[in-house]
């Protein structure tokens, strides 16, 4: 089974309000999405699972549009979300006070199977909380490894909190461009592994005594590689990337485990993607990159198409 996920990060917020959504109401959009998604046949796609990863506010409406169709016409069709937070509601502990944050209870809850953790968005945000927004950070090394070592750790108390509830983990990890460094791609390769390996190993701490029948995901972000104007790395980059993420995880817990590429699928590097042995997904966000931007199932269905040709 190949695995397809969509971000749709904020893109519920409309053009009024300076985001992309073509409806003012945000409830009407994603049930658009969902009807679009039934209509091109993204609900029974063959040997693919595909997943949208939405904003808290728009699961329940997308989980009860989702319903309304017959099973058969959504089977391969999911609803996960953005994250979880790294404590959770549980009988006899906390009962809930958990203001502005998502436990992973209530996300189950509401109808998710799946949950993005470590999304290069949340890994610098976290950063910049923990300690990268001190002048010293970039100056100094010590604390620069203080700060990469808590937000590993807390990103894998939210791995656990997600998997204790149910949900499987779309694990997000990749190098920005100061970790992969210059030089040719030769010297760049052991300062990746090492990034990494860091990530992985602190991020899947202890996920062998809850994985039972829950899945794993590893989500490979070229982080240096993502945002306008960027160049994204090639075949080569990618499967040696892809291969490594394998080989820790292997090495780890003796099992294989799906990466999916990260940086953004798209119609123009889908059928290169797919061509990928190691690679066995990718993770959408936009699929209209010229004015107006936009997020169209319609979209997607092209960008999966050419994927699966």
């Amino acid at each position: 089974m190949r695995e397809i996920f969509v971000n749709l990060k904020r893109f519920d917020v409309p053009k009024s309000l300076g985001g992309i959504c073509p409806l003012d109401n945000p409830k009407e959009w994603i049930e658009w999405v969902v009807d679009e998604s039934v209509k091109h046949g993204l609900g029974k796609l063959e040997d693919i699972r595909l997943t949208y990863l939405l904003p808290e506010a728009l699961l329940i409406p997308a989980m009860e549009k989702l319903a309304s169709y017959p099973a058969e016409e959504t089977s391969n069709l999911h609803i996960g979300c953005q994250g979880v937070f790294r404590e959770n509601v549980m009988p006899g502990g906390n009962f809930g006070a958990f203001t502005t944050n998502l436990p992973a209870a209530a996300a189950k809850n509401m109808g998710c199977s799946w949950s993005i953790i470590a999304h290069s968005e949340e890994r610098k945000d976290k950063l910049g909380i923990i300690g990268a927004f001190e002048p010293a950070y970039n100056e100094d090394e010590a604390l620069r490894k203080k700060a990469m070592t808590a937000l590993n750790n807390l990103i894998n108390q939210e791995v656990l909190c997600a998997l204790d509830a149910g949900l499987d983990v779309l694990l997000c990890v990749g190098e920005t461009a100061e970790e992969r460094g210059g030089g040719m791609f030769e010297e760049q390769k052991p300062r990746i592994e090492a990034v990494l390996k860091a990530q992985l190993e602190a991020g899947l701490k202890g996920v062998e005594n809850k994985l039972g029948d829950r899945k794993i995901v590893i989500g490979y972000e070229p982080i240096w590689a993502i945002g306008p104007g960027k160049i994204p790395p090639d075949g080569e980059y990618i499967g040696f990337v892809s291969s490594y993420i394998k080989s820790v995880v292997r090495e780890m817990y003796d099992k294989d485990i799906i990466v999916v590429y990260g940086g953004g699928l798209k119609e123009e590097n889908a059928g290169m993607i797919s061509n990928i042995e190691t690679i066995g997904g990718g993770l959408v966000a936009l699929t209209k990159f010229t004015q107006p931007i936009a997020f169209e199932p319609e979209g997607l269905a092209k960008i999966i198409q050419k994927y699966v040709e």
